[in-house]
């Protein structure tokens, strides 16, 4: 018995009786059955669903069944159906036309049940045999053709060896500088999200309590001056004190509290002006509510970046001060990631000042060195701004210079840095702005590094990441053009 479930049969008969027999036969058998009463409506009916075999009578009105079959063998999507005439006994010749059209067997009225699930059966099976065979011989040809490839670019292989070694060494060397790129822009993100929440949300915090602060003082201040000049004219009005009163005066100095409260006063209202310019200036930094690309000024984000390292540019017991020379130009609105170019500023302001921390602490004296950092800003093209911090710091040797912007490359001491901070500056500057970052520097001269990017950005359709709507220019020519600003910014500091 075959599988209902892969095994249609179909019935063209135009004999109500005939179709009706075989119909319950076959069903009881376990087959699904599908019937025609003309050969045109059968050949209609196996173009959406062909059934695995034909139960097919010779004698129908319009096309007979041997025209039918002839139509069927000549169609390739249904030529391998097989066939099974119906036919009387006595009609040999229509049997032998029949099988001489492709039928692949006949069974003869009236019918016998079990005779015709018998043959029914039996060229089932053929057919799954004959398909399982061909699909075997395309499986056997298949891996003749692979073998033979096989042999054949094993003995193109034998010949190109050498030539792959060397381009897999290429490949596994590009596939380790796109992991540590991948690496990088992992850390760059997690470490800019981490930033900028961290920084919004203190922030957040402080500015609340802050600003309450602030605005009390006012009412504050007032309420003392009133009661100040309420005590002014007790004092008036009634100068002779009681000795508790004039005792009390004398321990709690009252003339120098009316002095020196609403100085008091004063200062926390200074104090609380401060600590708002610092949150502002914090959350400038953090830019963690501007994640997409928005019109910035970029001198609003030099002056948060100087906030918050102000404190490592004032003197302490082992260091001057360090002076920072703002030349700022008149640039208009600049499109791009803010809160990322806060972090390139910071990167590149940061190791300006490890670059001049340690040349003082090497020795140098203070009087011959007075620690500066010059910050300038241009439009250099028809939408291109440049942004150029130079110290007068011992200077990158050239050698430094070619690996400065690699990922994981740091000249600093074990634990003091990780040698992604410019990789990472330089892939915000490039990647995400269309950019330019390099840094022209000697040993001993200082170092200024340019960042150019443009001030209006594009988004590439078929890219993730912007670009200017002019070309950027190349490392020479961009070195050729500002190297008279280099000369310049870092003869300046050395005079100063």
């Amino acid at each position: 018995m075959q599988n209902s479930d892969t095994n249609l049969i179909l019935i063209v008969d135009d004999t109500p009786t005939n179709l009706e027999v075989l119909s319950e036969a076959l069903t009881d058998a376990g087959f699904d059955v599908a019937v025609a009463t003309t050969g045109e409506s059968a050949i209609k009916q196996i173009e959406y669903d062909p059934p695995e075999l034909i139960l097919l009578d010779v004698m129908m009105p319009g096309i007979d069944g041997f025209e039918t079959c002839c139509r069927l063998k000549a169609n390739p999507k249904t030529k391998n159906i097989p066939i099974i005439f119906m036919t009387a006994l006595s009609d040999t010749v229509d049997k032998v036309k029949g099988l001489s059209l492709g039928a692949v067997d006949y069974i003869t009225k009236p019918f016998q049940q079990a005779e015709a699930l018998a043959r029914i059966q039996v060229h089932l099976k053929l057919q799954n045999i004959s398909a399982a065979m061909e699909k075997q011989n395309v499986r056997l040809k298949q891996e003749i053709a692979e073998r033979a490839n096989a042999e054949t670019a094993l003995q193109k292989l034998t010949q190109e060896l050498e030539q792959r070694v060397t381009e897999r060494t290429q490949e596994l060397s590009q596939a380790l500088q796109d992991l540590k790129n991948a690496q990088v822009q992992l850390i760059q993100t997690e470490k800019l999200a981490t930033l900028g929440q961290l920084v919004a949300g203190v922030a957040h915090e402080i500015n609340n309590p802050i600003n309450f602060i602030h605005g009390n003082l006012d009412h504050a201040s007032c309420y003392i001056n009133d009661l100040l000049e309420l005590l002014k004219l007790y004092q008036i009005q009634f100068p002779e004190s009681t000795s508790e009163i004039v005792k009390k005066s004398k321990e709690i100095d009252l003339d120098f509290i009316r002095a020196d409260l609403p100085k008091i006063i004063s200062s926390m209202a200074v104090g609380t002006q401060r600590i708002q310019e610092i949150v502002q200036s914090f959350r400038n930094f953090s830019r963690h509510d501007e994640a997409e690309v928005k019109q910035v000024n970029i001198h609003d984000g030099l002056d948060s970046t100087l906030m918050m390292i102000d404190h490592r540019l004032k003197a302490s017991t082992e260091y001057p001060p360090i002076q920072v020379v703002k030349d700022y130009g008149n640039l208009p609105p600049v499109e791009c990631f803010a809160g990322q170019m806060n972090q390139v500023f910071m990167n590149v302001l940061s190791n300006a000042i490890d670059a001049l921390e340690e040349l003082m602490g090497d020795g140098h004296s203070y009087c011959t060195l007075s620690p500066m950092i010059r910050i300038q800003t241009e439009i250099v093209g028809a939408n291109r701004i440049a942004i150029r911090i130079a110290d007068n710091g011992p200077g990158i040797p050239k050698e430094v210079q070619k690996r400065v912007f690699d990922p994981f490359f740091t000249t600093k001491p074990a634990g003091k840095g990780t040698g992604l901070g410019m990789s990472i500056s330089h892939q915000i500057v490039t990647e995400k702005h269309g950019g330019s970052l390099s840094c022209i520097s000697s040993s001993g001269k200082g170092a200024e590094f340019i960042i150019e990017i443009p001030i209006q950005l594009i988004k590439l359709s078929n890219a993730n990441w912007w670009q200017s709507q002019d070309v950027p220019t190349n490392s020479n020519s961009m070195q050729s053009q500002s190297f008279p600003h280099y000369r310049q910014d870092i003869a300046l500091l050395n005079e100063l």
